[in-house]
């Protein structure tokens, strides 16, 4: 069911709320916390869809809230629930104008009481995540270093703001990649590693924090790079951590099979494909304390390791 209200009110918005609610049979029971969605138009759809998807692990409320400073002060609204919002509630604000100009107060009177808040920014997050309007009032703060706008200092600059409660959809995609590497030095001969190299792609903010990860947990030099855009586009391509009896690679052929090379050992075929955005989010949403490991690793990790090594 997808109910519109143009050129709405806050108050409004929840009275149509408990309306479709008592006619539509839904009911708010079992919602375990409101994500707040804070994305541009055009993209709202594809974050909504993730949610929804995530929503039936995570029943929750989800508000979307789009604003534009100029134009006319307004603010329209749609809800949407039942097979129109997965197991959540839908609520897409758009605000322009002065109606925009206060995203906390679009929000509060929306959020479900008694649970949780969790803030999404799919696209061009705050400066500050933990200082903006919406993030102040969450528990969790979730951006994404891959979208735009992308640049090179991205992760510098989330070590530079982080605080707990924070986290990002480029250290999610990384959740395979740690296990496997933590599973193989889990094996016999147990030798420490001497040295790390690491090669993903230049769009790939994953690569540096595997690379932080690793140079955090293991204590020893990693070598990291990124691989011509033309010959690896996304993602990690390579991971080789050297021992004394040989080097381990763990390798991408494409962007769902990889390869494990070991020292005696013949070589293993791995599914170890790129991860959806409906993974990730779903995998954040299944925490709402903060990720101390990733506060380390965007922190101390990231100042330990250095800058990328030159392309070959």
């Amino acid at each position: 069911m997808i109910v519109d209200l143009p050129d709405t009110t806050v108050s409004t918005i929840a009275k149509s709320l408990v309306s479709v609610r008592e006619e539509g049979g839904a009911v708010a029971l079992g919602r375990v916390l409101t994500l707040v969605i804070v994305t541009t138009h055009g993209l709202e759809e594809e974050a909504i869809e993730a949610a929804n998807d995530a929503s039936r692990e995570h029943p929750m409320r989800v508000i979307v809230l789009m604003t534009a400073p100029d134009g006319p002060s307004k603010l329209d609204a749609q809800i949407r629930v039942g097979g129109d919002a997965g197991a959540s509630e839908v609520v897409v604000l758009r605000a322009s104008g002065d109606a925009a100009s206060n995203e906390e107060s679009l929000v509060t009177g929306l959020l479900l009481p008694d649970a949780p808040v969790v803030a999404w920014w799919p696209d061009n997050p705050p400066a500050v995540p933990s200082q903006s309007p919406i993030g102040r009032m969450a528990q969790r703060r979730i951006t994404d270093a891959a979208t735009a706008p992308y640049t090179n200092d991205r992760l510098a600059s989330l070590g530079t703001c982080h605080e707990p409660g924070d986290t990002d959809l480029a250290w999610t995609r990384l959740t395979h990649w740690r296990e496997q590497l933590a599973a193989v030095l889990d094996q016999p001969p147990y030798e420490p590693v001497t040295a790390v190299e690491i090669v993903g792609s230049g769009t790939s903010p994953s690569t540096g924090l595997l690379a932080a990860w690793l140079r955090l947990k293991l204590d020893v030099p990693v070598d990291w790079r990124y691989a011509p855009q033309d010959e690896w586009p996304h993602g990690i391509q390579r991971v080789r951590l050297t021992r004394p009896s040989g080097d381990i690679v763990l390798e991408r052929s494409n962007p769902v099979d990889a390869t494990l090379t070991q020292p005696g050992q013949p070589e293993h075929d791995i599914v170890l494909p790129r991860r959806t955005l409906r993974e990730c989010l779903a995998e954040e949403l299944r925490r709402l304390d903060p990720d101390l490991l990733y506060g380390r690793v965007i922190t101390t990790g990231w100042e330990l390791l250095g800058p990328p090594q030159a392309t070959k």
